[in-house]
């Protein structure tokens, strides 16, 4: 069958296309495989190299800050040795605990942002040092909570064997109960019924898994006296009006 020349046209034009889009295929380089991502420090021959390797690799830069106040880990762990020091043996002072709250809060949002920062196992062990001498039931809560975080996150460490060596011994929280009115003394010669005698607060026994309580009873405050009714003063005299 004899072609027009209109079809003969057409039938140019596909086949330039065909060998166009073969010669194509044929020098487009084809994309090259994705490499799995390589341990960073696999190069590194011994052990401790390994090791720092990994610290330097995980570590939060030194010109970071965390929380509210925007502390350094420096900064964080500044705050919890000067307020450990300030506490003496004990402390249930709000201007200490408001200043280790907010190093608390730095410290949980590096552990959030950086979980692999060696330095944190200090940092922990500080603030559990802190937080031991805080006589509130929050505070010693955190402590038994953060006593085990070390423990088991960080426990190879020197930090985590000194906490684990520490819970072998036993922890036991101290903190103090809600401070009572004092009684109202009772007239003389009036006995109490030994019935009616309010027994002193028994410290609840520790579950097991769970640290001893200590509640220490503190003073009872005295009651705020009764204002006494002032004598009203006589009213101004009415001026009177001159004449």
């Amino acid at each position: 069958m004899k072609l027009t020349p209109f079809q003969v046209s057409v039938a140019s034009i596909a086949l330039s296309v065909a060998l166009g889009s073969a010669a194509m295929a044929a020098t487009t380089p084809k994309p090259a495989a994705t490499a799995a991502p390589k341990d960073a420090c696999a190069s590194k021959k011994s052990k401790w190299e390994h090791q720092q390797c990994e610290n330097y690799t995980h570590a939060a830069p030194g010109d970071e800050y965390f929380g509210r106040m925007k502390m350094s880990f420096l900064g964080i762990n500044n705050t919890f040795h000067d307020e450990t020091i300030r506490a003496g043996d004990y402390t249930t002072d709000s201007g200490i605990i408001n200043k280790v709250a907010f190093a608390d809060e730095a410290l949980e949002q590096w552990s959030h942002r950086y979980p692999g920062d060696p330095q944190l196992a200090r940092s922990y062990y500080l603030a559990i040092v802190m937080y031991k001498k805080i006589y509130t039931q929050d505070g010693q809560q955190k402590a038994w909570t953060y006593m085990h975080l070390l423990t088991s996150r960080f426990g190879g460490t020197y930090f985590g064997k000194l906490e684990k060596a520490d819970l072998s011994r036993g922890f036991t929280e101290h903190y103090f109960a809600n401070a009572q009115l004092c009684p109202t003394p009772l007239p003389s010669g009036v006995v109490v019924p030994a019935d009616v005698t309010p027994s002193a607060t028994e410290t609840p026994q520790a579950a097991p898994g769970n640290p001893k309580v200590d509640i220490i009873t503190p003073p009872c405050v005295q009651p705020s006296p009764i204002p006494t009714d002032q004598p009203m003063q006589a009213p101004s005299p009415t001026p009177t009006p001159k004449r």
